[in-house]
């Protein structure tokens, strides 16, 4: 058993970064997506995925290890709140991003 500190807070791994950097680096390219937020709290880890600076988020990729052994602890979200995909393998939860973008086509 783990004690958990008044202090800490949970974050995404490095892996877990990659993944995500890499599914907004192909939105990014396709010139959907323009900017990120990552907010870390003591409960959740949140990457956020803007379309404009000044927007609300479009999409929210939360890890929440609480839920982790009842529906998998990384979810997308969308601006409106409806869970797009969630589970324990985040490249899985990554996919349901991948069909809402756009791909490069060489001109």
């Amino acid at each position: 058993m783990s004690v958990k500190l008044k202090n800490e807070f949970l974050s995404f791994q490095r892996l877990e970064l990659h993944m995500i950097q890499s599914v907004y680096g192909r939105g990014v390219a396709a010139g959907i997506w323009k900017d990120y937020a990552i907010d870390i709290g003591q409960a959740v880890a949140v990457f956020s995925i803007y379309r404009n600076a000044s927007e609300v988020p479009v999409y929210q990729v939360i890890k929440d290890p609480k839920l982790r052994n009842k529906q998998g602890q990384y979810r997308v979200v969308t601006q409106t709140g409806q869970i797009l995909k969630r589970g324990d393998d985040l490249k899985q939860v990554l996919k349901s991003l991948d069909k809402f973008q756009t791909h490069l086509s060489v001109v």
